[in-house]
């Protein structure tokens, strides 16, 4: 949760797993290193927004509207995913 902290400004706390994702599986580009990403639905305590070291500005989208995705970091697939798991809060954890 610090990774959000200095990225965004907010203080956050995990409330559930969501995905572990093998990034070879889902459209990522190629990298030399095997890589996990791993989806973690977090709720909003305190802070606020801030931009920091790795980010220029702080916003929420409508998931209508989303801006261009870094497919280095996530896909429109996963993006679309993490969707499912508010509309859909029994889903099950996915794991690879």
């Amino acid at each position: 949760m610090k990774e959000i902290k200095e990225e965004s400004g907010f203080d956050v706390v995990p409330l559930r797993l969501l995905a572990v994702l093998d990034k070879k599986f889902h459209g990522h580009p190629p990298e030399p290193y095997h890589v996990y990403k791993m989806f973690i639905q977090c709720e909003i305590t305190g802070g606020t927004a801030e931009s920091g070291v790795e980010t220029s500005a702080v916003q929420f989208f409508d998931r209508h509207d989303l801006p261009e995705l870094s497919l280095e970091r996530n896909t429109a697939a996963q993006v679309k995913t993490m969707f499912e798991f508010l509309d859909h809060p029994t889903k099950e954890v996915i794991l690879d």
